[in-house]
């Protein structure tokens, strides 16, 4: 099993999680958690341990988020065919996408955990700048991973 599936399977346990986590709501209000996990992470300057709560919670967050919202009534917005055509990608084995999408796919996931790389370095030096453009270097590259997600889903239900 390689890294991405054990990550889908953590978050993403079966095909109902993935229909759910298509809903907008889902899809949105998951992806801007990431700011609150850097304001949690640096307010270990202000409150010390205490910042664990938050962090904690956050996490929770992260891991339940997909299961909370219903079914979409369709899978026409961006953020619906973003979460399908990454359900096509986990899925690679049983029906394989085209090299194109996979070549870039592979590009954009070095590209995130670069950006990663940079915001935890801001982060444990305390570090605002680097810590800014680690999360803009995560946010610009996932948008990308996201938009190729769409491209692929809408590929793959055109043929």
């Amino acid at each position: 099993m390689d890294l991405n599936n054990a990550i889908s399977k953590l978050f993403l346990s079966d095909d109902e999680s993935w229909f759910k986590h298509a809903n907008p709501w889902s899809v949105w209000s998951r992806f801007a958690t990431l700011p609150f996990i850097v304001l949690s992470i640096w307010s270990r300057v202000w409150i010390g341990w205490y910042c664990l709560i938050p962090i904690v919670i956050l996490a929770f967050w992260t891991w339940i988020n997909p299961t909370l919202f219903s079914k979409p009534q369709n899978y026409n917005s961006w953020g619906s065919k973003a979460v399908l055509g990454e359900r096509l990608f986990i899925k690679r084995k049983q029906a394989p996408i085209p090299d194109g999408h996979l070549s870039v796919i592979r590009i954009l996931n070095v590209l995130q955990f670069l950006g990663g790389a940079v915001l935890v370095c801001g982060l444990w030096r305390l570090d605002i700048s680097l810590t800014f453009h680690g999360v803009a270097y995560i946010y610009l590259t996932k948008m990308w991973f996201l938009d190729r997600m769409v491209w692929l889903y809408e590929s793959s239900n055109s043929a």
